[in-house]
């Protein structure tokens, strides 16, 4: 039976302001779904709250992977059940070196009850591993040698993501805003290197407001959230739709939502959403 990430009823409050409003979802493995609505809607609150931050209190609602229930495990984890958030800021780690990180995080991954101070995976078939990879996403060895995010471009940062999902090759994968900051280059060769490592062979929640990270990366569902509910669903024509059209209908269609979501906008988010 195929994994399945399942998503009812859920709300979120961030420092006291309730953000999502009751989001259904249901996702299964080797799925493509796209996630989006304007500024302020609640696209990357439902994201990190699926990952667990715990700056977004989960009020009320179900959130399940396989039956276990995501909302009683800490981020790690809910990493090591399978669960991967590639982050549209991704933070700087000063000191720790991108092969470093990716050899605790794979193993950590790959052998859920390992404790601290027992064996990483071996350094040789490691190594190995990560070379492949990054030869497949067409990356200069000595990034791995780089510290993590530290000084890197906005495209950089982007692709030590991508370099991430494709060692840890979780279950689910959401993607919030990969695009973001980056020119039509980059974010064409970001489409092709999320398709490259296999989306087939796991979920993917793609936030997102440029068709070109959907180009190799169809969605079968693309759902549109609006005042912290999703309104609508449809498949990749509703994604070119709000491509090429933006949100007038949708604002039109759901108008108590989208004075909701005008309320978001203007007292804004502390935590971004």
């Amino acid at each position: 039976m195929s994994d399945i990430l399942l998503i009812e009823d859920l709300h979120v409050s961030v420092e006291g302001k309730a953000i999502l409003r009751g989001v259904n979802l249901r996702m299964q493995r080797g799925e493509t779904h796209a996630l989006m609505g304007p500024n302020g809607s609640g696209k990357s609150t439902l994201g990190l709250a699926i990952m667990g931050h715990p700056n977004y209190e989960v009020t009320r609602g179900k959130l399940e992977l396989n039956g276990e229930n995501l909302l009683e495990m800490s981020p790690d984890e809910r990493a090591r059940l399978g669960i991967f958030m590639a982050f549209q800021r991704p933070v700087a780690i000063p000191g720790v070196k991108m092969h470093e990180f990716l050899r605790h995080a794979t193993t950590n991954v790959r052998n859920p009850d390992r404790k601290e101070g027992e064996e990483l995976i071996a350094m040789g078939e490691f190594r190995k591993e990560l070379r492949g990879k990054m030869q497949q996403l067409q990356m200069d060895p000595e990034f791995a040698r780089r510290y993590v995010n530290d000084g890197f471009s906005g495209g950089e940062m982007k692709r030590a993501e991508i370099l991430q999902l494709a060692m840890l090759q979780p279950k689910f994968a959401i993607l919030d805003e990969t695009d973001s900051g980056l020119d039509a280059d980059a974010v064409r060769l970001a489409s092709e290197s999320i398709a490259e490592i296999g989306r087939e062979k796991m979920g993917l929640l793609i936030i997102t407001h440029h068709d070109k990270l959907l180009e190799h990366n169809p969605p079968q569902f693309t759902h549109v959230i609006l005042g912290g509910r999703i309104v609508e669903t449809g498949g990749p024509e509703l994604a070119q739709e709000l491509y090429n059209h933006g949100y007038e209908r949708i604002r039109q269609t759901y108008p108590e939502a989208d004075a909701r979501n005008e309320e978001m906008r203007q007292a804004g988010d502390p935590a971004g959403v």
